[in-house]
Parts: C-alpha cells; sequence; structure tokens
C-alpha cells in the first residue's frame, strides 16, 4: 500500500506505472489523474480519476468501457478483475448460471454495442443478474451514464485496495 506523499513524489512515468491499471487496460486515465497532483488525500486521488474519464471524449469513455471483459468469462482477467469476479462467485458458478450470464451478456451486447458494467466488489452473483434485469430498460444514453457511474466505483475500489488513508 502507498500513502498519499509517496504518490505525489511519484514522476507520471512511476505514476502511470503504479495505476495504469484501475483503468482495465487504459493507462491514460491515469495519465490525466496525474495531473491532478498533489493529492490532498486518496478521495482527492480518487476524484481525480472520476475527472479524467468525465471529462475525456465520447470515442476515449467508449474505449474504457469496451475494454472491460464481460463478467463471469473465461477469458484472461486482469489481476483485478479476476479478484473482483472470484469475490463475487463468479469463477464458481454452475453451468446453468454460467449459461444465464453468457446469454446476458450477449443481450447487453447486441442492445447497447458494450459489455454490461458492474463494479461486483461486495456483491453477490445474484445482486449482479438482478442488475442486469434491472437495467435492461434502460435507454443506451442511460445505460452509458450507469456504467461510467459502474466504471468510477471500480476506479474507488481499486484505489482504495493500493492507497492508504
Amino acid at each position: 500500500m502507498k500513502t498519499i506523499a509517496d504518490i505525489n513524489r511519484m514522476t507520471v512515468e512511476e505514476f502511470v506505472a503504479a495505476f495504469g491499471d484501475v483503468a482495465e487496460h487504459c493507462p491514460w486515465v491515469a495519465r490525466s489523474a496525474a495531473e491532478a497532483r498533489p493529492f490532498a488525500s486518496r478521495d482527492a486521488m480518487i476524484a481525480a480519476f472520476e475527472a479524467a474519464l468525465h471529462s475525456s471524449d465520447e470515442a476515449s469513455q467508449l474505449a474504457l468501457i469496451r475494454a472491460h471483459p464481460d463478467l463471469a468469462t473465461r477469458a484472461e482477467l486482469t489481476t483485478d478483475s479476476s479478484r473482483e469476479q472470484a469475490g463475487a462467485g463468479l469463477d464458481s458458478l454452475t453451468p446453468e448460471e454460467f449459461s444465464r450470464f453468457t446469454d446476458c451478456n450477449k443481450a447487453h451486447w447486441e442492445k447497447y454495442g458494450f459489455p454490461f458494467i458492474f463494479a461486483v466488489k461486495g456483491a453477490s452473483k445474484h445482486d449482479i443478474l438482478a442488475a442486469f434485469e434491472a437495467r435492461n430498460g434502460n435507454t443506451t444514453r442511460e445505460e452509458r451514464a450507469v456504467t461510467l457511474d459502474q466504471i468510477c466505483r471500480i476506479f474507488r475500489f481499486r484505489i482504495e485496495d493500493r492507497v492508504t488513508l
């Protein structure tokens, strides 16, 4: 775990090396967040990641959304995604549950053109399936906004795991 003082002393390159993976395969978010240093607190660092996302153009946001894996996928995941999905029980689904997740992921892609994203930390597979169902009625604009909010929650969880108060 790093302190805010440690983080504020990092070069931009060191910061990106340490936190570039907070935003799934999109180190540009960390690079942009680094410009807001020095951070007064961990929450200020989280806010910088959120601001980087929300101030980016639509194409960059969509690229970040699409960089996230489908939930309960058998594809190779980042270390953070693997740990988070395992914590929600997505690594031990029954064949029927796996099929349901696969169908939900496919339907979401077909309807919205991007993966279903849910900050799974602290959630169960049942919570996630309920969210799939609840969000299915969203317009594309609404779903994109919810998705960006979920990505910000993921930023928070990942930074809280790496940075001390």
